[in-house]
């Protein structure tokens, strides 16, 4: 394994630890804020799905950047 393939899987084993310990507290935040109101719980559930996409979009672009 290539250095290169290493950092990539460890940043990437990285993200899925973190995204998915949120989405394990991810119902309990949403009962939460939905306490508050409904709509932003939804945000929220919203926010985390965007935010999941949008971390491996940024890190596609930065490596592609980075090739060219």
């Amino acid at each position: 394994m290539t250095p290169e393939n290493r950092n990539a899987a460890i940043a990437a084993a990285v993200l899925l630890a973190v995204f998915g310990f949120g989405a394990y507290f991810l119902p309990t935040i949403m009962l939460a804020v939905g306490n508050l109101s409904p709509v932003a719980a939804g945000a929220v559930a919203v926010l985390f799905v965007a935010a999941f996409f949008l971390v491996f979009w940024l890190r596609a672009r930065i490596q592609k950047r980075r090739d060219e």
